[in-house]
């Protein structure tokens, strides 16, 4: 399935079931709820690492939608941004960001 349709479905469901589509901040919360399970399951290494990992994105399919956002469109530009990047290890070691390309 492709991010622009699993939106669509994701808001479909969101209002046949009578969840939330308007408190942006509510999605937002509930959003880090779904991490902090996905931490979990990763932790522990539960069997439903991958399920979690579906409810983060339902949860940002959502936040993209109440604000009008096409999240493949998002995604896609985002890819292509970051793939011009480039990066050089400082003395530690850690990448820092060196142009936006």
């Amino acid at each position: 399935m492709d991010i622009e349709s699993a939106q669509k479905l994701i808001w479909e469901n969101k209002n046949r079931k009578g969840f939330n589509t308007t408190d942006v901040a509510l999605e937002f919360g509930l959003l880090t709820a779904e991490v902090g399970e996905a931490f979990t399951a990763w932790r522990r290494s539960l069997p439903d690492l991958g399920e979690e990992l579906a409810d983060i994105f339902i949860y940002v399919a959502a936040v993209a939608e109440m604000n009008g956002l096409n999240l493949a469109d998002e995604v896609t530009r985002k890819i292509e941004k970051n793939a011009r990047r480039t990066y050089k290890r400082n003395e530690i070691g850690v990448p820092i960001r060196t142009s936006e390309g």
